[in-house]
Formats: structure tokens, C-alpha cells, sequence
């Protein structure tokens, strides 16, 4: 459904996507994960036709230049600065959007009453804008990029500033969008949401993308050892020998790949664990061995 091929694009001199290449399949959800200035918002910006690539091929649905008004019909885009009219109501911006895509008479009215319906803001509809909260917002901009029923989404930061209530109705309506088969790129810095959300992850930073495979296999490949969290009832009897990590007292912490049959190897010299707490590692692992522990700032 979409193929990036030697995707690239610079700001003056500084290259903010780097030889991009990926391809998403149909009814795959696709995730685009990394630091602040990674090049997440821009790839997404390329992919919706709002700037044009200095190399490289993008196509979607099978035909190529998403800048390209035939193409961009077949996306709809939920751009990470907030794209309303706060001085229009719910219902009047996402009426305007779907005329923008050709949608007119009953065909709109349907259409927009069944967006504003699936994000749950049909009772609120015809309330201005610049009286929605941040989730309600959120949900409305998502409307908007659905009224024109189109086959791709490209969500850039869908949960940013939201409430929990609204995070949790728009994680079900991006499972549902999923469920009955829109190809969505979804770009987020909630790890734990791409995890369950996304077929395929490609972790991306300094215009690179870095890694891309399922979870599970990233998890596998980058993610690193389980981290280990025992609380001893005492000391450790003598022979132990001396352990890995770090001992405070009754609490004990270390990282092993395998800690079970380490751990079953003390306890029949005689230790006595009171409680054994094994952290396997997840996508934020990944995500920080592959492009680090400093906070990025822009």
C-alpha cells in the first residue's frame, strides 16, 4: 500500500531525513517511533504531499508523488499541530474538510455525522472548537482526517495533550480503523500504545531509520537483558560467592538474560528470597539502546 524509497529532505544545511526506505503493507498498522528531531513529523509530511521530497520515491495505493491532489485523496492526515478552526463548531470544520475532498449534499452530511459519531463528539457538535478541551480536539482532528473514508491514515502524535478517557476512545478507534482494514502510519512518543497498536515499528533518529521489525523481534534484537529485583529475607549464606548488580541491604538488583536457574542455584545453598521480580524488557528498551538516554530538546 505505501513504498518509501531513498527518501530525503533538508532544511538549509541540515539533512532532516537521510535515505528513507520502507513499505507498509495493506491493513498494516505502521509505527514510527523516536527522539524529538528524528525526522518522524517531516517523513510524515513527505508522505501527505505537504512537501516535496529532494530525492527519493514515495507511493501510496499504488500510485506515485503524493503531492499530487488524485493521490492525497486517498489519505487522510491527523498532523500533530492541532489543523482546526476554533471559531467554527466540530460539525462546520469537519464538513469544510470533507468538501475539500470533493464530498457535497447528502454524501457530506453522511459522512460527517459518521465521524463525528465514531469519535464520540456527535452530542458536542455543534459547539465552537476554542471551547474543546485538548482530548476533544484530538478527537475532532481525527474526525476530520476520516471523512473522506480514505484508505490510508497518517496519525503524527494522535494522543498528544489528552486526557486518559479521550486516549483510551481514540486507542479503540485506531484498533477499529485497523479491524476492518485502513493502512495506518502512526507516529507517536507513547511507546507503550505503538507496542499494543502496531504490526511493525521502525525506530527512527537523525533522519535514519534505525531498526524496523515487529515488537517482538526488535524487543528480541535491541531490547537487552531482564532486569532482576529480589528482596532477601537475610544475608546470603556463605559460598554465595559474590553477585552481579547491586546489593542494598535486603535488596538485591541485577540484569541476566536467563536469572531462573541462577537464582534456583542460591536458593539451594540455602538463600531465602522473600519476593523475585523479573522485568522483561519492552519497546522503551529498544527504543533507548538504539538512540540513547539524552533528552533531546528540539
Amino acid at each position: 500500500m505505501i513504498h518509501v524509497r531513498n527518501l530525503a529532505k533538508s532544511f538549509g544545511a541540515r539533512l532532516a531525513v537521510d535515505n528513507v526506505a520502507f513499505d507498509v503493507n495493506a491493513g498494516e498498522s505502521f509505527g514510527l517511533l523516536g527522539p524529538n528531531g528524528a525526522g518522524k513529523t517531516t517523513t510524515m509530511h513527505l508522505l501527505a504531499g505537504l512537501l516535496h521530497p529532494d530525492g527519493g520515491e514515495i507511493e501510496i495505493a499504488g500510485a506515485s508523488d503524493p503531492t499530487r491532489r488524485a493521490v492525497r485523496k486517498n489519505i487522510g492526515l491527523a498532523p500533530q499541530a492541532l489543523a482546526l478552526y476554533e471559531d467554527l463548531t466540530a460539525e462546520q470544520n469537519v464538513m469544510f474538510f470533507g468538501r475539500l475532498y470533493g464530498l457535497g449534499g447528502a454524501k457530506l452530511d453522511q459522512h460527517a455525522s459518521w465521524a463525528l459519531d465514531f469519535v464520540g463528539l456527535s452530542e458536542r457538535k455543534r459547539e465552537l472548537v476554542r471551547t474543546y478541551s485538548g482530548g476533544m480536539a484530538r478527537r475532532l482532528n481525527l474526525a476530520c482526517a476520516l471523512v473522506h473514508n480514505p484508505p490510508v491514515l497518517l496519525l503524527d502524535e494522535p494522543m498528544a495533550g489528552v486526557d486518559p478517557q479521550s486516549r483510551n476512545l481514540l486507542i479503540e478507534n485506531i484498533r477499529h480503523l485497523k479491524a476492518h482494514g485502513r493502512t495506518i502510519v502512526y507516529s507517536s512518543h507513547y511507546l507503550s500504545e505503538a507496542e499494543t497498536l502496531c504490526d511493525r515499528v521502525a525506530i527512527m533518529d537523525e533522519g535514519h531509520i534505525l531498526a524496523l521489525d515487529t515488537v517482538e523481534d526488535l524487543v528480541a534484537g535491541y531490547g537487552g537483558p531482564n532486569r532482576v529485583h529480589v528482596e532477601l529475607a537475610g544475608p546470603l549464606p556463605e559460598g554465595c560467592g559474590p553477585q552481579p548488580g547491586a546489593v542494598d541491604g535486603r535488596s538485591w538488583d541485577f540484569q541476566s538474560e536467563d536469572p531462573l536457574p541462577y537464582l534456583a542455584a542460591l536458593s539451594a545453598k540455602g538463600a531465602d528470597f522473600v519476593s523475585v521480580r523479573v522485568e522483561a524488557p519492552g519497546l522503551e528498551a529498544v527504543f533507548l539502546n538504539l538512540t540513547g538516554r539524552r533528552p533531546r530538546d528540539g
